[in-house]
């Protein structure tokens, strides 16, 4: 299937977007209310970007979005401990955090996933990547796995979350067959 990948304006689509991630995630009302008001603040920090696929006909089908990361963040806040713990925490600084990404889950397996985190990780000027997911086996690991992210914290619990997640973090530019990193381009 032809997918479109590009830039999104996620606080005009944040509505759509958060369709997608309710479906991919579970999501409910009241947790779609929440998210859609983290987004719209995130997307006001200094270097927050997102990217959508959408089909040749227009649909949004995934999304994802990041920023430089800080240390102030809420995110940040939670996983520093454990990344000091295992002598990690210098990954918190020149990375780009992937804050979320979500692909509709009759589009999974399709490359969308891929494409999406490639693309935004590609105009990084960020030397490195790192994101939580949750900790268990799933194709989301997989893939970030078969991309270069390593975990360097498991089981973190982030406040009202049911499931532990992992912080996985990854060298850009991330691999895009195994072992072969993808050429730069220039932003």
């Amino acid at each position: 299937m032809d997918l479109v990948i590009g830039p999104l304006d996620l606080s005009a689509h944040v509505d759509e977007a958060l369709a997608v991630q309710a479906v991919a995630f579970g999501l409910g009302p009241d947790e779609v209310a929440v998210r859609r008001q983290i987004v719209l603040r995130h997307m006001t920090y200094p270097g927050a970007r997102a990217l959508g696929a959408k089909t040749p006909e227009g649909r949004l089908i995934g999304f994802v979005y990041g920023m430089p990361n800080d240390r102030s963040h809420w995110w940040s806040t939670v996983v520093e401990p454990y990344l000091r713990a295992l002598g990690n925490e210098a990954w918190l600084d020149d990375s780009f955090v992937i804050t979320e990404l979500h692909v509709h889950p009759v589009y999974q397996n399709r490359g969308a996933g891929r494409a999406l985190i490639t693309t935004i990780t590609d105009t990084a000027a960020e030397p490195r990547s790192i994101l939580s997911a949750i900790d268990t086996e799933s194709p989301a690991r997989a893939l970030y796995r078969s991309l270069g992210y390593q975990d360097l914290a498991r089981r973190v619990l982030f406040p009202s979350a049911p499931r532990p997640y992992a912080v996985m973090g990854a060298h850009l530019p991330l691999l895009r067959k195994q072992g072969h990193p993808a050429s730069r381009t220039a932003p």
